[in-house]
Formats: C-alpha cells, structure tokens, sequence
C-alpha cells in the first residue's frame, strides 16, 4: 500500500466538493454542453469521494488484489499453449463470430514449409496457327453455285458436301468429251481385236492386221489414262470419272465436300471438327476457279503468342531448351472465372525484336477442347470450345525453385504501410502476428521462416485486409453517441 505525501481534506469539505461537481455536470447537460471531458470530472469527483469515504470495514487492498488475480486468471484462459513463444494480446486481437467468418468469405490454411517456384509473368494472345488452323476451299473450276449445304458457324466433318455448282468452264468440258470419245473408241477397238483373233485362229487373215489393232488398243488405253488425271487434277473425283465412263454422259454438275487431311497430327483427333467461317459466296453466284468459296477452321489446337522485352530473352530461351513447362492463366480473379492451363511448351521464339517497343513473340503450343455440342433438329452441329482466337491470357514463365518456404495466399497477408500481418486462428480469436514477405506476387506471398509463425498453426488464408480492418475499428473505441448533437 502506497502513502500519500499530503494529509486528507475533511471528510465534510470532500462530500460538498463531489456534490457541487456534479450539480454542475447536470446543469451543462441541460444546456446541451455534455461532453467526454464533463464526465471525465463528474467521475473524478465521484471516485474522490468513494476512495476517502470512512472505513466501512472492509480491505479495500485485499479486494485489489482478487482482482488482478482473477484478470491474471482470465488471460490465462486466452494465453496460447505452453509450447509457443506469442503471448496473447489483447490489443492485436480480434473475436469473430462464425457468421462474420462467413460474411467476408474467410477461409483457413495449416503453416506448413513446401517449395515455391518463382515464376515471370508475360501477357499473351490466343491465335491461330498460321498455315494450319484456317483451310480455304476454292472453286475447282469456273462454273455457278447451285446450292450450298451449311450455314456460317456450322461444324463440318471430312467429305461432308459443302457446295453443288454448275459447271460451264471450257476446258473442263472438253476434257470430258474427249474422255468420253476415247472410251467410246476403245470400246470397238477391244471388239475388233476379239473378232481378228477368232479368224486369225482359222489363218483367214494374216497376223500383222491382229498386231496393228493392238498397237492401236494400247495408244487409247495411254490416252485415257491421260486424260482421267487431266479430269482429276480439275476436281473431278474417281467416283465421278467412273460414273462418265459407266454412264456415257458429261458431268453437269460439281459437288465439293470437305476436304480430307492428307498427314494428321498424332495430336488431332481423328474425327475432327472443322467450322465454317465465313461463308464468302451466295446461292446463283458465278465463280471462276480458284475463287474462295468459304473457309474450314480447325481450332483443336491453338498457340499463345507471348509478348516479352528485349532483357527476358535469355531466361525465356533457356526454359523453351529444358523440360520446364509453362502455363498460362486465362479470365479475372475478380470475377471468378479464372482458369489455369498447366503443362504448356514453347514451340519456337520469334528471331527479331521490335525496333519501337524492344519487344519480342514467341509461342506456346495451347491444346484446346469442346466443352459443348449442340444439334439442331435439322441436323445442323455447332460445337464451342474453351479457347477461342482473341482472348487475352497471361503466360508463367518459371525462373527459379526456392525450398523450404512458407508460402500462403495473397489475401493472407494484409499491408499496412510497411508492416505485414498474418492473423492465427486461437480459437474463436484471431491473432494478428507481424511477418516478414520475402517475396509476392499477385497470388502467393513468402514468409521467411524466421519464428513469427509457427509451423502447423492455422492462420486466415483470405480476407487477411478486412480482419485488419475490423482489428483497427475495434482499437479506435466506439463512436461517441452525442456526438454532433445538441440538446
């Protein structure tokens, strides 16, 4: 027990001294002047009074004392396990309920040490392969279109019938009759010679006539073979050179399908899907061969251009010459349609930089895949896939591995100035521990393994900045109701 310096005033002087303080506390509540600081007197004066109020009998020390016990004791009950160094403090903690936990979307995660790959981060662009992706189908010769089977947008497979188009072009047209007059000929050559060799067995006729009508046979045979390739090279099909031969009359009328895939790729389906687009002719239109009549897309394989500067070559090229893989990473955080693609490969790097912006392309190989198909009841298919032409994505170049790392979320670590927080689960509490970021980037952070958290802990792995939000209101006191208000 402390003493005191000066001698008490009398009991008497001290009980009118209380009385008139808060008299006048009420008055300057009535004239609407209560502040913090009036109550701060009003209470000063009613403690002075109660603590130099006559001894009632009771050890006021004693009392002192059970009350620090049992607030020693209640910290106790928040102190974390013996095992750990952090004490609880009241200050850097902050109680939430569960249904605060869920209004800020707070989720936990275990402390635990794992490696971390560093990695550099490129903007990129979906686009297709040149030379491969895009098949033109032109007019094999002049003629008019007659009709056309599918509409822009529709998916098409191998030697679907795409257009019917009337033939009028010259050449064509004179290759048949010639084809036709050949096989025509040919026909009674093989009769004539069958007849020679009946009466040559009798030697009614000598065997050179028999011979000559071979020869002759044979210079037909030569010349329609000629003249079938000359009927192919100009779109014609075996089927259709058959159907002249067999039927003795001239094609009228081509019908152009899709085309098949003379080498495919391992990588290709078999049964793959082409699309229309676009449709570059009408119904009655008059083409000349070699004109586009549409244009067959395949897109089940696609590449990222990435756009980097001059200084990242070298670490770009040394990982397109390993086994490391990228990814690419395609849609917004914020709006919950992020989507990773892992395992990528650099085909190739570009061999010149832009002399304006310093910056260089280069191209990761990008499978894609159909993520529907819809049929109309016409019969029409319309496939659409994950990756299309245009979308912008953002290429992970991985630099290097780092071992041993506590590595959390982003939205664990809150920033305030240059300080960072991690805040540890302590049951229906969460404590707000200062840490040191060796590294971060926009989805992970690195906390050095320096003691601040301790392994195996449960620490917030989101909503870190709104915890440190709610811990400083709760550290600035409440709101003074009357404030801003007169009476």
């Amino acid at each position: 027990m402390s003493t005191r310096s000066s001698q008490p005033r009398p009991p008497q002087r001290r009980r009118w001294l209380a009385i008139l303080a808060i008299l006048a506390a009420l008055g300057l509540t009535a004239a609407g002047l209560w502040s913090p600081q009036v109550r701060r007197i009003a209470a000063f004066a009613w403690n002075e009074q109660a603590a130099h109020s006559p001894d009632d009998g009771h050890d006021h020390a004693e009392k002192h004392d059970e009350k620090d016990d049992d607030h020693h004791d209640d910290e106790d009950e928040h102190k974390p396990s013996a095992h750990y160094d952090h004490k609880h403090d009241e200050a850097a903690s902050i109680k939430l309920s569960k249904q605060a936990q869920n209004n800020i979307g707070l989720r936990l995660t275990k402390v635990a040490l794992e490696p971390f790959e560093r990695t550099m981060n490129v903007p990129g662009m979906v686009i297709e392969r040149p030379g491969w992706s895009a098949i033109e189908v032109t007019a094999p010769m002049t003629g008019v279109v007659t009709r056309i089977y599918p509409i822009q947008g529709e998916a098409v497979r191998h030697d679907q019938p795409l257009f019917d188009i009337r033939l009028t072009h010259e050449d064509l047209l004179q290759l048949q009759t010639e084809f036709l007059r050949t096989v025509e000929e040919l026909d009674v050559i093989g009769r004539e010679v069958a007849r020679l060799e009946k009466v040559s067995a009798d030697g009614v006729i000598a065997g050179k006539t028999l011979l000559e009508r071979k020869y002759e046979q044979q210079k037909q045979e030569a010349a329609l073979r000629a003249q079938r390739q000359a009927l192919l090279l100009h779109g014609l099909s075996e089927d259709q050179v058959n159907q002249i031969a067999s039927t003795r009359t001239l094609l009228q009328s081509l019908t152009i399908r899709v085309p098949a895939e003379k080498s495919p790729s391992p990588s290709r389906h078999p049964l793959r899907h082409l699309q229309v687009q676009p449709l570059s002719v009408t119904q009655g239109k008059h083409v000349n061969a070699g004109d586009t009549l549409c244009t067959l897309v395949d897109q089940h394989e696609l590449f990222v251009e990435g756009i980097a500067f001059e200084q990242d070559i070298q670490t770009i090229n040394r990982v397109a010459a390993s086994t490391h893989k990228v990814s690419a990473t395609f849609g917004a955080k914020s709006t919950g349609d992020e989507h990773l693609a892992p395992d990528l490969r650099i085909l190739y790097l570009d061999d010149k930089v832009d002399p304006q912006s310093r910056a260089f392309h280069f191209y990761v190989t990008l499978p894609n895949r159909i993520l529907r198909e819809d049929k109309t009841v016409e019969g029409r298919n319309f496939i659409y896939w994950q990756y299309k032409p245009g979308q912008r994505a953002l290429l992970r170049i991985p630099v290097e591995v780092w071992k041993d790392r506590i590595v959390l979320p982003i939205e664990a670590v809150a920033q305030d100035g240059a300080e960072f927080y991690v805040f540890e689960a302590n049951g229906d509490h969460f404590d707000r521990r200062s840490v040191h970021v060796e590294y971060r980037d926009q989805d992970w952070a690195v906390i050095a393994n320096d003691g601040a958290l301790r392994i195996g802990a449960t620490v917030a792995a989101s909503s870190a900045h709104q915890v440190h939000l709610a811990l400083k209101n709760k550290s600035g006191g409440g709101v003074d109701p009357h404030a801003g208000h007169n009476h």
